[in-house]
């Protein structure tokens, strides 16, 4: 039988390692991240996953140790798997799996190597991304490609309705893969690094407005970083506004400063540096829902000016 160790979080973890069990992969042990309290918890848990199952999950804070690769050089898996898994895996673990060690990445690869690839894809407008089944190197997101499958990004779809497709075409490269990787036949394409680039992560920071940017490329930054991410979000006098998704308009109202933020026809209308607009259709002010009712009453009818950032 063939085993695997496996490093697994969120709903993509929780997914192929189902696969790897439909497949009767012998899953020695997974190693996974304790949750932080701190961040919103809106996924799967993959240790709940393994105790139905009985597999044996352990959370360490580095995986990289002695003690740890002492122990999965113990278990002598055939391969080992990343699905989603936060950490850096470092070359000698990587090489305690006598087949090879693989990772499953949110994109198309080679394009958006690196952190959060998903988000990043919808704030750049992208309108297709991917999952790619790759083998690890040293260098993250580098090594040769098994299989990769492609999803369309729609105009209006958000990072979490982009990450519910890629995380089904996870599952869906692992699964027609795994007959090809067990048997030795599986292909290994090697990438053109040149034809994508690196991205690093975000903090929530990264989701201030730039009202001098289009009115597409602010959509795009609400989109990619809506709930259950923090939000994109801007500050105005007496407080921040979070905006959690907007929508494109035809036309800005005439007459309008710009950039600036008011209501018409009962809808709160931005109006960016070049004279695109956008509708706010969710908003929260000061941690408060919000709405044009209540903007009206807190700033009048006059338009309110908003900021724009050095790039």
């Amino acid at each position: 039988m063939t085993r695997a160790v496996v490093f697994a979080y969120h709903n993509v973890g929780i997914q192929c390692l189902q696969v790897l069990l439909k497949h009767r992969i012998d899953v020695a042990l997974v190693l996974t991240h304790t949750d932080n309290p701190a961040e919103l918890i809106w996924f799967d848990s993959v240790a709940a996953l393994c105790k139905q199952h009985g597999i044996e999950a352990i959370t360490p804070e580095d995986a990289n140790t002695p003690a740890i690769l002492e122990r999965i050089h113990a278990l002598k898996p055939d391969f080992i798997f990343s699905f989603y898994y936060r950490n850096l895996l470092k070359q000698p673990l990587l090489d305690t799996a006598a087949r090879g060690a693989l990772n499953m990445h949110g994109s198309l690869l080679p394009q958006y190597r690196g952190r959060v690839p998903i988000n990043w894809a919808v704030i750049n407008g992208e309108t297709e991304t991917g999952a790619t089944l790759h083998y690890m190197t040293a260098k993250p997101d580098a090594g040769d490609i098994v299989d990769q499958q492609a999803v369309a990004i729609m105009p209006d779809e958000t990072a979490a309705d982009v990450f519910k497709k890629v995380t089904a075409a996870a599952a869906q490269v692992l699964d027609r893969s795994l007959p090809g990787l067990v048997a030795g036949t599986a292909p290994r394409i090697k990438q053109d690094l040149t034809a994508g680039a690196y991205f690093g992560g975000r903090k929530p920071a990264d989701g201030r407005i730039n009202w001098a940017l289009p009115a597409l490329r602010v959509h795009n930054l609400v989109r990619g970083v809506a709930p259950p991410y923090p939000g994109a979000f801007t500050e105005l006098p007496g407080g921040t506004l979070k905006v959690f998704r907007t929508q494109l308009e035809p036309t800005a109202p005439a007459g309008l400063p710009r950039p600036s933020l008011s209501v018409h026809d009962g809808h709160c209308i931005a109006v960016c540096a070049d004279g695109s607009a956008l509708r706010l259709l969710e908003i929260e002010f000061e941690g408060k829902p919000s709405n044009a009712r209540d903007f009206l009453s807190r700033f009048g009818d006059n338009p309110v000016i908003l900021e724009t950032l050095q790039q």
